[in-house]
């Protein structure tokens, strides 16, 4: 059998286990999003800022609620992010509740096909080398499936490694173009970002694989 190619999209979906409805985690894993599964609107609100998904579905119906509180709940969080709320036949609400309403019943193939129009597309300023995609204008990195929101400073920070491939940069240099100034007593500040970096980008940021250490000098993405 020939296996489902990987949809560069990751979904956080919001759903309980009510037994009268189905669960789309799995068929979404199977129609290759990589997707992340959260029980309640809190649990929810914390993985959206460590797994910075593409977009948000709320399985209401799965919960036997409107979902209109957590909708509100995560987009003051994120007021860009595309949430597809599931209801039940019989629940209606407002169409501001969310970015599309999808009643039950409906299939994997209809869900999949409105989630895909409202994905990002990518922005004008991507970068790439080896496995590492910087999106500058989303501030978004993936590498080897991750995906990860990144402040300002950090992509900062990642371009100008990205930007000399397999080459040591100066912890000088790093500090004149992420930071602007020359004053490099404060080494702590770097390493906790590079720290960050790692978290975003390897597979094992204890034993980083990109993002190397060279003692005395600086930092090298060896890719």
């Amino acid at each position: 059998m020939t296996p489902t190619k990987a949809i560069d999209a990751t979904v956080l979906i919001i759903e309980g286990k009510h037994p009268e409805f189905p669960s789309f985690s799995i068929p979404l894993q199977k129609k290759g999003f990589d997707v992340r599964v959260a029980r309640s609107g809190k649990e929810a609100s914390t993985q959206l800022e460590e797994v910075a998904p593409d977009i948000l579905v709320v399985n209401a119906a799965s919960m036997r609620s409107s979902g209109i509180r957590i909708c509100k709940k995560l987009q003051a969080l994120d007021e860009k992010i595309p949430i597809i709320l599931i209801l039940e036949p019989d629940k209606k609400v407002n169409d501001d509740a969310a970015t599309l309403i999808l009643y039950h019943p409906f299939t994997i193939l209809k869900l999949t096909n409105r989630i895909k129009p409202l994905l990002p597309s990518d922005g004008n300023n991507v970068f790439q080398v080896g496995e590492i995609r910087l999106d500058n204008d989303r501030k978004r990195v993936r590498c080897l499936g991750q995906n990860a929101r990144l402040t300002p400073r950090l992509v900062a920070l990642l371009q100008a490694l990205m930007e000399h491939p397999g080459e040591v940069v100066e912890r000088e240099e790093l500090f004149k173009k992420v930071w602007e100034t020359d004053y490099t007593g404060d080494t702590r500040t770097l390493d906790v970002h590079i720290s960050w970096l790692r978290k975003a980008i390897e597979p094992d940021p204890t034993k980083p694989k990109f993002l190397r250490t060279i003692r005395g000098v600086g930092y090298k993405l060896d890719i």
